[in-house]
């Protein structure tokens, strides 16, 4: 039995009779103007994804094909991106991503906390039929093997399981932080501790939840139904559900590093939050290190997007100080360097960049305009920017802040808006 149950096909299984949930409904405030006008999970990242596509690669990767997609916040662009990339998959197999905007359904109430958004949607699980959920957060970066946590969780006859990583003790305050026993049964979980419990035998250790879930359908719903009858919940996982499932059911922890995909020895399992901008701008600047820790050319585990049909990237040029050029960059479809420097920058697609600038440690989001004599050293600039002849960002940090966003790490973020350039037109 045992054996079986660790077999391909057993977890194949597993993953068929399975729906993903990803809740993608949030703002996420921490990177300030980025998510002025979209919802963080559309933000984009790495040159030409956005943030959803990497849950919902590895849900169609791990052969989970029903998934559905829930909203709320600011949801157009993350809406039309999914209609246009991941319209796929096949109804008449019983495969589907589907839109789970916030509609009253169950109360005249918008979504109240992340337990509440799929409590909401709770008759349309129901039709699905399926024997697990797993429900997963819509805004970090990485690649896992869902089918592998499922197969624990089904093997350790769990009733919850959640995901979690280690990270450090100072990183851990910002996360729900589990204490486990000798078997990972979670016997204690605190949200955001001021003191983490650290690890046993790893001081400076904790474990982490990242925000991954995998339940039995039927005990989900009626977890789901107590706590929306409950008066005094907030209705979200980390403050309500999880604390009271610990102390009564059995909740065991699933170690990212049993599923994580594409981790060379002696590297630390990839996961990255991305919700500050400090945290997108290192994480984008990864991308064009030599080796990152994240390999987006592994055709084993692909992540999948749209990406709008485009020329390829031109680079024109060749005189002493108008010399178009990308050293330790990538550059995107639709890009021209016109007798500019892009340094170690990550620049999405559509971007064109005038003579004689320089762009360094630099993220460029899709559609800027970058004009002649141009000097940028730790930007952000968010998408659509037209930035004119001869401005120079990232070099008076002083300076920088009267007009831009100015992060604590010294990244300078730059959007339409601050530059007077209206692209939303509300009046």
């Amino acid at each position: 039995m045992a054996k079986d149950m660790h077999s391909p096909r057993f977890i194949s299984t597993l993953t068929k009779n399975t729906v993903a949930l990803v809740l993608a409904g949030g703002r996420g405030s921490r990177l300030h103007n980025m998510t002025d006008w979209n919802a963080k999970p559309a933000v984009q990242f790495g040159g030409k994804f956005r943030i959803i596509d990497f849950p919902l690669s590895n849900c169609i990767n791990s052969g989970i094909r029903r998934i559905g997609v829930v909203t709320q916040y600011k949801a157009h662009s993350l809406i039309e991106h999914i209609q246009k990339g991941w319209g796929f998959l096949r109804g008449e197999f019983n495969e589907f991503v589907a839109l789970l905007p916030a509609q009253q359904r169950i109360q005249e109430e918008w979504y109240r906390g992340t337990a509440d958004a799929v409590f909401q949607n709770i008759d349309i699980l129901r039709g699905y039929n399926p024997e697990h959920i797993v429900i997963l957060a819509g805004d970090h970066i990485y690649k896992m093997d869902y089918g592998e946590m499922l197969a624990e969780h089904v093997r350790s006859d769990a009733d919850m399981t959640i995901g979690c990583i280690e990270v450090s003790v100072a990183e851990a305050t910002g996360f729900g932080v589990m204490t486990v026993n000798e078997e990972d049964r979670i016997v204690k979980f605190s949200e955001k501790p001021a003191h983490p419990t650290e690890l046993p035998g790893k001081p400076g250790r904790a474990l982490a939840s990242m925000g991954i879930y995998v339940f039995n359908a039927k005990f989900l719903y009626e977890q789901l139904v107590r706590d929306a009858d409950t008066k005094s919940s907030t209705h979200d996982f980390g403050h309500d559900l999880i604390p009271y499932l610990i102390e009564r059911y059995r909740v065991y922890a699933h170690r990212y590093e049993h599923s994580c995909v594409g981790v060379k020895d002696g590297v630390q399992a990839y996961w990255r939050d991305v919700g500050t901008i400090d945290a997108y701008w290192e994480a984008n600047m990864e991308m064009v290190n030599v080796v990152p820790d994240l390999d987006l050319y592994d055709k084993t585990w692909p992540i999948w997007t749209y990406q709008e049909q485009l020329p390829p990237a031109k680079f024109v040029f060749n005189d002493e100080g108008r010399r178009g050029e990308a050293i330790d960059s990538m550059v995107s479809g639709g890009d021209i360097i016109s007798g500019a420097s892009v340094q170690h920058s990550l620049l999405f697609s559509d971007v064109r960049v005038g003579e004689r600038s320089v762009v360094k440690d630099s993220v460029i989001l899709s559609g800027c305009r970058i004009g002649h004599n141009v000097k940028l050293s730790r930007v952000v600039l968010d998408n659509k920017c037209d930035i004119p002849d001869g401005m120079q960002i990232g070099f008076d940090r002083e300076e920088d802040a009267k007009r831009f966003h100015v992060s604590q790490g010294g990244v300078t973020l730059v959007t339409p808006d601050m530059l007077g350039q209206s692209i939303h037109h509300v009046r």
